[in-house]
C-alpha cells in the first residue's frame, strides 16, 4: 500500500457532502472545491492542483466505484489553511493498489493518471481499499 502522509489534527470548518452519481456531479465537486481553496487562500497554482485532484477523484469515484460522496473542507492546522476533500465508494475496491498507483494502467480507457497523477499534486495523500469500497482523502495546505 502506498505511503499516507498523515497531518496532525488540523482543526475542520463543517464539512460540506455531496452526491456524485452523475457526471454534472463531478463538476459541482469541482467547483466547490475551488470555492474552499479561494477561502484557504491558496495561491492559483494551487488551487488547480487540488481542483485537478478532485475531479480525478471524484471521476475515479463515479466510473470505478459506482458512484459514491464527496466531503469537502477547509481545515487549518497551526496558522495555515488547507483544503480537504474525501471521496467514498462502495465499489469493489482496488485490487492492485501498486499498479493502480503506478499511473498509465487505465481500466477505463482514460490515461491512467487518476489516483498517481492525484497524489503527485496533493500535500497529503491516503487511500484505503477493499472489497466494497475505496476512500481516498487529499488536503492541500496554503503555502
Amino acid at each position: 500500500m502506498p505511503s499516507a502522509v498523515t497531518q496532525s489534527n488540523p482543526t475542520e470548518s463543517p464539512a460540506q457532502q455531496m452526491d456524485i452519481v452523475s457526471d454534472a456531479d463531478v463538476v459541482r465537486v469541482r467547483q466547490a472545491v475551488r470555492t474552499l481553496a479561494l477561502k484557504a487562500a491558496l495561491s492559483i497554482v494551487d488551487q488547480t492542483k487540488i481542483v485537478t485532484a478532485a475531479s480525478e477523484l471524484a471521476r475515479n469515484t463515479l466510473i470505478h466505484g459506482g458512484g459514491g460522496s464527496a466531503q469537502l473542507e477547509l481545515v487549518h492546522e497551526r496558522e495555515r489553511a488547507g483544503v480537504r476533500a474525501t471521496f467514498i465508494d462502495s465499489g469493489p475496491g482496488i485490487a492492485d493498489i501498486e499498479r493502480a498507483m503506478a499511473g498509465g494502467n487505465s481500466t477505463a480507457g482514460g490515461l491512467g493518471l487518476g489516483l498517481s497523477g492525484s497524489r503527485r499534486l496533493v500535500d497529503s495523500f491516503d487511500l484505503k481499499t477493499a472489497a466494497g469500497g475505496t476512500r481516498v482523502t487529499v488536503i492541500k495546505w496554503k503555502r
